[in-house]
């Protein structure tokens, strides 16, 4: 009962995490696209700031819907793996992606295809920055349920 526990509880903090990830590759690119239209921080209208409380979240749900089968294949091998490390993981998230726009590209719609570099750097971008948040959120304790290293009980003194 104790182990179904600590699988739930882990599997809360992957979603949590997921979630997480997903809101901030969701606020890159939507701060890459207002700096790409020329809004920076001091001459920013405030309907601008204003429609990021809006936009980000609503963003956040393509880009989770859209790397959700990607994510969760490298979830479950930094999971198996034990892989907590913040570098592993960005590289993870511009895999990711990179497969987004790979199927993206082979789905046969080309008016949602992303062929532009810059856009394609945007997006490997947000996969990073994705990737760091999500080890900021879950990915540090990648395992923790595995290794089995964390003692239940207080173990003998070695006296």
């Amino acid at each position: 009962m104790n182990r179904l526990v600590a699988y739930l509880i882990r599997l809360a903090v992957i979603l949590l995490g997921y979630a997480v990830a997903s809101l901030a590759a969701s606020a890159f690119l939507n701060v890459l696209f207002l700096a790409s239209l020329g809004y920076m921080p001091q001459n920013a209208h405030p309907a601008a700031t204003a429609s990021l409380y809006f936009s980000v979240p609503f963003v956040a749900l393509f880009v989770a819907y859209s790397a959700f089968m990607p994510a969760t294949i490298v979830i479950l091998v930094a999971e198996l793996l034990g892989r907590r490390d913040w570098l592993f993981y960005a590289l993870a998230g511009a895999v990711v992606a990179a497969v987004f726009l790979g199927l993206v590209d082979h789905a046969g719609d080309s008016t949602f295809a992303v062929r532009d570099t810059s856009a394609m750097m945007a997006v490997i971008g947000g996969g990073m920055i994705g990737g760091i948040f999500y080890w900021l959120s879950a990915g540090r304790w990648a395992g923790s349920w595995w290794d089995g290293k964390a003692p239940i009980s207080p173990g003998p003194s070695g006296s």
